[in-house]
């Protein structure tokens, strides 16, 4: 029995030690519009959830005033791989009467294939579904694949993300729509002794084949607040006069939570403990 408790104990102590370990660099871990679009290669950590609750405003050129609330949770299904879904909650208002509603929802998966070394980038592929949901979820399903490539030097990264979109043209979702392609690159600074990152970003974008591409900066920090809480703003402006949203501002947090009953690792490290 003693032996039992022991091997209990030091599992759950190495996976209490892992999990802070991963929380105190998680304000590293950029999230696609979390505060910038652009992303890095990383997903969560294994058997790892991550609650991400951001509020976007979006200011339209044509006056039109975008709200959402776009609740996402990521799960480390796998070693390199996660899973995780989007719901957007978006409020149009403009001249008329505001609209509130369900701006469809995503589901989606990334793998990371490498992490650095002294020679190739970490790189990963993510696929992406949005699908048709609510009064302002649009009425097409289409898909997305994009990959994505983070190299750091010292205490900054760069990271490049390419994106193709698949389906119809018809009418997208409000927010979190699939666009037909983008592309763009960040690099971020790491501020240590404040668990603080900065980012700056440029990216090109085409919604829909019939529109025009719109060019965006931004610049974004990410703030570790507490072991397993971050939060992040971000601020992003058109660069192309009458095209796209005129300037974007989010503010988030996240919030990272393990489960031990999805942990196999632990469970067999306690009963290792019993055999002997």
């Amino acid at each position: 029995m003693l032996t039992l408790r022991r091997a209990a104990g030091a599992a759950a102590l190495a996976a209490a030690l892992a999990s802070a370990a991963h929380a105190q660099i998680d304000y590293r871990n950029l999230d696609d519009d979390r505060p910038t679009r652009v992303e890095d290669a990383y997903p969560v950590e294994r058997y790892a959830f991550e609650a991400i609750a951001p509020y976007r405003l979006e200011r339209e050129r044509d006056g039109t005033t975008l709200h959402a609330f776009i609740w996402e949770l990521a799960w480390g299904a796998v070693r390199n791989g996660q899973l995780g879904l989007k719901l957007p909650v978006a409020a149009v208002a403009g001249t008329g009467a505001t609209r509130w509603g369900l701006s469809g929802a995503r589901l989606f998966a990334l793998y990371n294939f490498n992490t650095e070394s002294p020679v190739l980038p970490a790189l990963s592929l993510r696929a992406d579904i949005a699908m048709p949901a609510g009064s302002l979820g649009g009425d097409v399903t289409r898909g997305s694949l994009k990959v994505l490539a983070t190299r750091s030097f010292g205490r900054n990264r760069l990271h490049l993300n390419g994106e193709i979109g698949f389906g119809s043209e018809g009418a997208v979702a409000a927010v979190e729509g699939a666009s037909r392609w983008w592309y763009g690159a960040a690099l971020d600074r790491t501020l240590f002794r404040h668990s603080t990152l900065v980012i700056a970003e440029v990216y090109a974008v085409r919604p829909r084949l019939s529109e025009a591409t719109e060019i965006h900066a931004s610049l974004g920090f990410r703030r570790q607040v507490s072991p397993t809480l971050v939060i992040d703003a971000g601020l992003s402006r058109g660069l192309r006069r009458d095209l796209g949203p005129e300037i974007e501002f989010t503010l988030g947090f996240s919030h990272a939570l393990g489960i031990a009953a999805l942990m196999p690792r632990l469970e067999r490290a306690a009963g290792g403990g019993n055999e002997n």
